[in-house]
Parts: C-alpha cells; sequence; structure tokens
C-alpha cells in the first residue's frame, strides 16, 4: 500500500500557484449507467480522460471554466457500459506541459491502453468506479443554504466536516476509489443558520499536479496489480522522479479518508502520508495549512483513525506497512507532542491494519494477513489471502514503551476493518471487550465491496485464561459504527452504524443496543432507510449536552443524496427516537459525492484551531 511513502517526509508548505493563459479544451461524456447502480435514471458514466474535472479553483491566480450542455441520455443499462453522450462537460485546463511531460503522458496511454486496460478489472474501471454519485464534483465557496425542514438545534453550532476521494484529475487508465484526492464537505452552522462549503485537502500531490494541469503521481491502488504493470508504471514514475516533476520525499499521500481533533490543530488524515492542518475560516472557508510532521519527529506515515481519549485529551496512533517493522504503535500528549515509538516486531509479515482500538489500560490491533506479491505479480487486489496465517488480537498495554508485554490471541474468522470501541471489563479485571464489525468476506474489501458482509460483533479477551468469546449483534450488513465520542475508551450502551445496501453505498441507520443480554440475536432498537435512491454515508453523532445527560441524548447527522431528484441534505436526527425522527434538514447548494469519515466539532474548539 505504501511502497513508494518515504522515511524523510519534512513539513510542506503549498507554493503559490500560477496557471499560464495558454488553455486546450477537453469533453468529457457521461455513459451509460453502471450495471452496479440501483437507477437507471441518472447519466452517469464517464469515458474519461486526462483532463481536469469541474475545477474551479478559489485560488485567486489559478482560475478554471466549466460550461455544460444537455442531450438525451439513455437510461439501458447493460453488463458492459459504452460511451454515449448525455452530458458534456467543457473543460478549459492549463496547456503546454514540457516535452518530456508529453512523453511521459504517451507513456502512460499506452500502458493504459495495451498493457493495463482498465476494463480488466471492474474494480479500478473509472466507468464503473465513478458512476451515481462516486462522480467527482468541483470545489464550492461557502455557500448559505436553506433549512428546508424543523430547525438546527443550537448544540449544532460548530461545523460538521466529512473527507472522501474526489479525483483532481483522471487518467484514462484503472482508478480505485481509494486512490481520489481528498476533498472536505462542511456545513457550519450559527445560530440557526448554515453555510457549506467543498475544498480539495492541498496536498502535495494535489498541487503538483494542479500545476501541471495533468496527473504526475502514481495511484497506490490501481497503478501497481500485475507483474507488467508494476514494471512500467513504477519505471514510469522513477523517470517523472529523475525529472523533477514530483519528490516522494514531500509524500504522495491524498489526505482523503479522515479528519481527527487533536493538540488543537484539525488534520486531514490517510494512513500513506502525514497529516495535513486545515482551519475552518470565519465565513466559513476551508484552508490547508500544510503537512505536519510534528517538529520532525513524525518522519513516515501515520493511521487515518487515531483514538482520542476525551478525559485525558491524549491522542493514541500507529502506522503499518510494507517493511519491518510492519507495525509501529505511539501517541501524542495533549499539546500535541508526539512520543517515542514503539515497534511491534512480533508481527513478521505485512498485514493489513486500517483501524485499532484502545481502552483505559490498553491498545487492540486486528492482524489480517496481507499478500502484497499476491497484488503485485498476479494483479489481485486481496486482503486476508494468506491462508497460512490465522486472525489474530495483539493486547499491548496503553502507556506501554517497547512490546514486551504484548499478547497474541488466535481468532479464526474474526477480520476487523473498523474498530467501534472497547473497553475494560469492570467485572472482571483480567478481560477486555471490544465491539467492531466483522468482514466475513475480508477478501473482497478492495476489489468487490458489493460483496462485503458486515456482522457487527461484541468480542471479549479473557486475559487470564486467554479465552475469546464473540456474540454477534446484529445480522444486518453494517459497518462505519460510531458512538458518542464522550465514551471512547469506556463501556458504551448505543452504536450507531450504517448500512450497507450493498456496501459501498448506505440506505439507513440503525441504533444498537449494547446492554441486550448474550441471547440477544439482533439487538437494533432504532432504524431510519433513507428511502429509494437515496444514499447516506457515515452517521456522525453529537450530543446535546457533552458530559450530561444520558449517552443517547442527543443527535445523529449525516449528509444524503436523493438520485432521482441529484439533489443532497444535510439530515439531523433524533438519536433517541426509534425511528431516527428527522429534527432539520438542510437542503446543500451542490451534490455531495459517497466518501469516508466525518467529524463535529464544536465552535468553541474551532476558535482554538
Amino acid at each position: 500500500m505504501d511502497a513508494f511513502s518515504s522515511s524523510f517526509l519534512p513539513t510542506f508548505s503549498p507554493p503559490k500557484l500560477h496557471l499560464s493563459q495558454s488553455t486546450t479544451t477537453t469533453i468529457i461524456t457521461p455513459s451509460l449507467t453502471s450495471p452496479y447502480s440501483s437507477s437507471p435514471y441518472v447519466p452517469l458514466l464517464y469515458n474519461i480522460f486526462s483532463v481536469k474535472m469541474e475545477e474551479k479553483p478559489h485560488i485567486a491566480a489559478a482560475t478554471t471554466t466549466v460550461t455544460e450542455t444537455s442531450t438525451q441520455s439513455s437510461k439501458t443499462q447493460t453488463p458492459w457500459p459504452t460511451p454515449s453522450p448525455a452530458t458534456a462537460y467543457v473543460v478549459k485546463r492549463r496547456a503546454e506541459p514540457s516535452l518530456p511531460a508529453v512523453i511521459f503522458n504517451a507513456i502512460e496511454d499506452i500502458i493504459n491502453t495495451f498493457i493495463d486496460p482498465p476494463l480488466r478489472r471492474p474494480s479500478v474501471d473509472p466507468r464503473l468506479v465513478l458512476s451515481d454519485n462516486f462522480a467527482p464534483v468541483d470545489e464550492l465557496p461557502p455557500t448559505e443554504c436553506e433549512v428546508v425542514k424543523g430547525s438546527l438545534p443550537p448544540c449544532l453550532d460548530g461545523v460538521y466536516i466529512r473527507n472522501g476521494p474526489n479525483p483532481q484529475f483522471l487518467r484514462g487508465g484503472p482508478y480505485h476509489h481509494f486512490d481520489g484526492d481528498g476533498m472536505l464537505h462542511s456545513i457550519r452552522i450559527s445560530k440557526g443558520n448554515a453555510t457549506f462549503c467543498s475544498r480539495y485537502v492541498k496536498t502535495y500531490k494535489y498541487t503538483v499536479e494542479l500545476d501541471a494541469g495533468s496527473p504526475v503521481l502514481p495511484n497506490i491502488f490501481s497503478s501497481f496489480h500485475g507483474l507488467s504493470a508494476s514494471a512500467t508504471r513504477g519505471a514510469l514514475s522513477v523517470a517523472r522522479v529523475l525529472f523533477g516533476h514530483f519528490n516522494p520525499i514531500n509524500g504522495i499521500g491524498t489526505a482523503n479518508t479522515s479528519l481527527a481533533l487533536f493538540g488543537n490543530r484539525l488534520y486531514a488524515l490517510c494512513e500513506s502520508d502525514l497529516p495535513y492542518a486545515v482551519r475552518l475560516t470565519s465565513d466559513g472557508d476551508i484552508e490547508t495549512l500544510g503537512r505536519d510532521d510534528f517538529d520532525g519527529k513524525l518522519l513516515v506515515r501515520m493511521t487515518a483513525h487515531p483514538k482520542i481519549d476525551a478525559d485525558t485529551g491524549e491522542t493514541f496512533a500507529f502506522r503499518y506497512g510494507l517493511m519491518p517493522p510492519f507495525l509501529t504503535y505511539f501517541r501524542f500528549h495533549p499539546d500535541g507532542t508526539i512520543q517515542p515509538d514503539v515497534p511491534i516486531h512480533s508481527i513478521v509479515r505485512p498485514s493489513f491494519i486500517h483501524d485499532f482500538a484502545v481502552t483505559k489500560k490498553y491498545a487492540i490491533f486486528a492482524d489480517i494477513g496481507m499478500n502484497p506479491m499476491e497484488m503485485v505479480v498476479g494483479g489481485r487486489l486481496r486482503v486476508g489471502s494468506d491462508s497460512d496465517q490465522v486472525p489474530r488480537l495483539g493486547i499491548i498495554p496503553r502507556y506501554a514503551k517497547d512490546e514486551s508485554e504484548i499478547r497474541w490471541f488466535e481468532v479464526p474468522g474474526l477480520n476487523i476493518l473498523h474498530a467501534i470501541n472497547a473497553w475494560d471489563d469492570e467485572e472482571d479485571g483480567n478481560a477486555i471487550v471490544m465491539v467492531a464489525p466483522n468482514i466475513l468476506s475480508v477478501e473482497h474489501i478492495l476489489e468487490r465491496m458489493d460483496l462485503i458482509q458486515g456482522s457487527v460483533e461484541k468480542v471479549r479477551i479473557d486475559l487470564k485464561t486467554g479465552i475469546v468469546s464473540r456474540h454477534t449483534l446484529s445480522a444486518r450488513n453494517l459497518e462505519l459504527g460510531v458512538i458518542n465520542p464522550a465514551y471512547a475508551g469506556k463501556k458504551n450502551k448505543y452504536v450507531y452504524a450504517a448500512v450497507g445496501d450493498p456496501l459501498p453505498k448506505i440506505s439507513g441507520v440503525v441504533k444498537l443496543d449494547l446492554s441486550k443480554g448474550e441471547r440477544c440475536v439482533e439487538c437494533t432498537v432504532a432504524s431510519r432507510m433513507y428511502g429509494p435512491g437515496c444514499y447516506g454515508g457515515e452517521p456522525f453523532f453529537v450530543a446535546r449536552e457533552p458530559n450530561q445527560g444520558e449517552e443517547d441524548d442527543g443527535y445523529v447527522v449525516s449528509y444524503v443524496h436523493d438520485e432521482m431528484a441529484g439533489e443532497s441534505r444535510f439530515l439531523v436526527m433524533d438519536a433517541k427516537s426509534p425511528n431516527f425522527d428527522i429534527v432539520a434538514a438542510v437542503k446543500l447548494p451542490q451534490r455531495v459525492p459517497h466518501g469516508f469519515h466525518g467529524l463535529f466539532v464544536k465552535e468553541s474548539d474551532l476558535n482554538k484551531l
């Protein structure tokens, strides 16, 4: 995953960007509906070349013009879509690239056409991957929104901001959903009024490619699968580095996965790079401050899922990679000062560790086997395909200075992508409880998300006897579970999870009651389905009165997109209601593509950034 990450990554300040006056025009023509789409009524697929998608950067020196013309769209679905005119976007972008750039782009076109055409793999065919509401959108400056139902509660004064992939440029070759440039979609709320904004995270990758007017850096998830594709694209990337087109020392990450607030800074994160600090301006705009190496002490990548203890203000994190040590654990003081690394040498081969959990005493890692050579040589985006390795859980003291006290517990069939919460069992000081979705078809995480089935489980690890017991909480296909953030690392009662229908689309949200007995096979106590053609994202819980009242006294918020109407809304739902009654709905001025993880930041915390 992180083959191009560097161990020497200095803080990066985005350079000033200038576009030449000379431009060229490229036509993007959407094609037919994806065979995986639930709606045949929206022109979705793009026959995309190396173009800039609908870009209108807010940087004064960088201007882009987009015009749109409509024609008749086809509503016929076919097993494999073929280009068919629907909506033509005329995009003007920077021209006159250097001669080496022209040569390198031509070589890449040859690779994409003859060596590794994307239609060979549906998981990286942009005509399929970028269908429906996965298609990219333009940046949007702060824009006032209309509250079309109810009213926004006072406790939502602040900002809800969600991260996700939104490719700035697209090659004619393979594209994986996880490769898109990070775009933050925020809705800032003040005294019942809402302002929406969409901005790219101005990563090193984004600024280099914006200046070049075309893709430059490699796509990690889609470019290096299969021996021929890996060899040719690897050689091309090396040539670009030698000619000074980009410097991998400055990072190649997209900052497209999640957000975290710690050390009085707000960060956009992805696990293949360092965090990027961002801030919200008083008018609701989003600014990228730069890549943060924490005074030179964080030299390589960091997880996109750090855990923050609301009681102590500490932040716990890790990184994993393809070279030893395959896992490294570390933490931050409340002021953001990073502490020494704790390398975990007991993991002796590459492992897919996307998330973890932290209690008041321990950190818990889920070790899922991964065979990188199968990806490179066999061309398969498979996780958990190492048949010689049984999934296991690693338990290490929260404040460990080395790995001497780590213990590993084999748990056959337990494949954890996201951890919801974990706590120390108060009734038995020798046990830990963790709640997480178990991915039943983990090998499809990267290739066929529509085949994934996630069953939320409560897992109890007895540190004295070594016995691991498991209890299924729901048989529904659930992922992206969240809790009241004040209960992170402590025993909690409620979980709010997204309903996959199938994944990666989210058709609704449910509430699970963890206090129900072990004999309960369905712990759902509340649910809301968004309706035909309507899909949301990860839910997020916002307490009515932080650290006061009952655990579920608050609201569940999410972006929801109506594919039939072509309209996105911000929903505020009553977390106590058995039907998640809608308290407020805000019509957004622009479509919000499906994304990953979000965060709510209170107004008082925004003022500290």
